[in-house]
């Protein structure tokens, strides 16, 4: 099975690198791309050239935020699965990310280990089957 294919958008270049580094170190991923600002994040989620199966976003960007990432993958047709990765994963923010169709959200400070088993588990499944309903 292939590598599942993951898009990250986290502002910061420290968390971002140490994110990638733990993720090629716990699980049969592949980052195919990242942005620190939600305009840029956008533009790569709608250009069709790329494709992921799976987008960790945090919610304070260095522009824009991981809440406008999230409604902007709500109005695109056949948009990866989408999970939270923030340090302000307050209930307030668990409700609104998963309204505008996060599939989980993880907090930085004490769940990285959950949301690392997480994406073990999803990138072993198959994605095209069983993607909707994971």
């Amino acid at each position: 099975m292939d590598n599942a294919r993951i898009y990250i958008v986290e502002d910061s270049a420290i968390i971002r690198e140490n994110l990638i580094e733990a993720l090629h170190e716990n699980a049969p991923v592949e980052v195919v791309g990242t942005a620190d600002d939600e305009k840029s994040a956008v533009a790569w989620l709608r250009d069709r050239s790329h494709s992921s199966d799976l987008v960790i976003v945090d919610i304070f960007l260095k522009s824009g935020s991981g809440l406008g990432v999230l409604k902007a993958m709500g109005e695109m047709p056949d948009a990866p699965l989408r999970i939270v990765l923030s340090n302000h994963a307050t209930p307030e923010i668990r409700v609104k990310c998963r309204q505008l169709g996060a599939t989980k959200v993880f907090d930085k400070s004490n769940e990285l280990d959950e949301m690392l088993g997480w994406l073990n588990r999803f990138a072993q499944i198959d994605r095209g089957a069983a993607a909707s309903s994971f």
